[in-house]
């Protein structure tokens, strides 16, 4: 097994070789060096986080540091810190790698916020959608999915999960179904199980020919006629406010699953922390901090 060094000391050596002071910072803003003490703290603190994030996950060093990993980092993060701190850490990682990286918008004031919902709850808001948003409800429920995650639903045996995760072998542990992988935030492929009734409802959608659809400005390929994305969410939003008179918005049914989930997986004997990371995995994020902001 490599051995590497503690966080702060990869941190520190990072900033090290980025650190040009007593160059005005004004005439060098884009030359890729830090002109301020101040920033040079800030930046040194960021990457000691992304360390320690690689390190907790086995994922190397800073020196290996990859984009791919640093935006899950970012998605990650964005569900337990401001955007202020989000951005800065975004920066720093910039910094270090030498390239742009996508903008992560914080959710920590969404899951604040929201609260999720019983399953009858749920069953009532699908029931006053239309066939195609009623299916993405119950799926999303199921499977605890991002609103953009529906439209990227695909068997797990035609695109697997991303390989540089180390994925627990007790996902889904007390639960049966079929296997399905979905693009997270970040580009993680990650597998999620769907109860073998929903699986077969989806498979009744399969389309003939691969779609490209659109959502917030960006381009999914859609393998199922199954709604998604903003329009989706939109509709559960109106249905909510129907049904039950309030809306959490389509995100809480990530609460009710990631609740459910630890519910279940207690009862089968597993302890806190240990279900925490499980589902951790199963929602599409390996900070247990961010699993905690679901269970409020």
């Amino acid at each position: 097994m490599p051995s590497f060094r503690a966080p702060k000391a990869q941190s520190e050596h990072a900033i090290s070789q980025k650190v040009a002071l007593g160059k005005g910072r004004h005439d060098h803003r884009d030359d890729g060096r830090i002109h301020s003490v101040g920033t040079a703290r800030n930046y040194e603190q960021a990457l000691k986080g992304v360390a320690e994030y690689q390190q907790e996950h086995k994922l190397g060093d800073l020196r290996g540091l990859s984009v791919e990993i640093a935006q899950q980092y970012l998605a990650d993060r964005a569900a337990t810190v401001s955007q202020k701190t989000l951005d800065l850490d975004r920066q720093a990682i910039q910094m270090h790698l030498g390239v742009r990286l996508d903008v992560v918008k914080s959710e920590r004031e969404t899951h604040l916020s929201t609260r999720s919902y019983t399953t009858a709850q749920v069953e009532r808001i699908a029931s006053a959608q239309s066939e195609r948003n009623s299916l993405a409800t119950r799926i999303a429920h199921c499977a605890g999915l991002r609103a953009h995650e529906l439209l990227t639903i695909r068997p797990a045996e035609e695109r697997p999960s991303s390989g540089h995760r180390e994925w627990s072998a007790e996902r889904f542990t007390g639960r049966e179904g079929e296997r399905y992988t979905v693009e997270g935030k970040g580009g993680l492929v990650r597998e999620v199980l769907l109860s073998r009734e929903l699986a077969q409802q989806l498979e009744a959608t399969r389309l003939d020919e691969p779609r490209e659809v659109t959502d917030r400005e960006v381009h999914y390929t859609q393998h199922y006629d199954l709604a998604g994305g903003q329009a989706w969410s939109q509709s559960f939003t109106a249905a909510s406010q129907r049904e039950l008179s309030f809306s959490n918005g389509a995100h809480g049914l990530r609460h009710s699953y990631a609740q459910e989930r630890m519910e279940e997986l207690q009862l089968r004997g597993i302890n806190y922390e240990e279900a925490k990371g499980i589902v951790a995995q199963e929602v599409g994020h390996f900070d247990k901090d961010t699993t905690e902001a679901y269970l409020r």
